[in-house]
């Protein structure tokens, strides 16, 4: 599992992506990949486009990326998600807090 992160040029788009497991042991990394800007983004992208697995602390880790990013104001994006991540999230109806494509 690996946890990368980029801003943008402009500082205003961070992409988060994130490689193998997204679970528990991830929960320092990822939140290490947000916090650690001192200007914060205007938009936020999970890229999960190499993430083989997802569970429960996952969906708590974005949910509390989302408060970081301004809760119902925010815009966080989950992008690149494979069949089974997704159908988690919409079982999770996360599509109703994040725009998942």
């Amino acid at each position: 599992m690996s946890v990368e992160s980029e801003v943008s040029l402009d500082g205003k788009k961070l992409t988060i992506a994130i490689k193998g497991r997204f679970d528990f042991g991830s929960h320092q990394t990822f939140r290490e990949a947000y916090e650690r800007f001192y200007k914060v983004p205007e938009l936020y992208v999970v890229d999960l486009k190499e993430t083989t697995y997802l569970d429960s602390s996952a969906l708590g880790m974005l949910l509390l990326l989302r408060d970081h990013a301004g809760g119902d104001d925010a815009d966080v994006r989950v992008i690149n998600s494979n069949s089974d991540v997704r159908k988690i999230l919409g079982i999770s109806n996360f599509d109703k807090l994040f725009d998942i494509s």
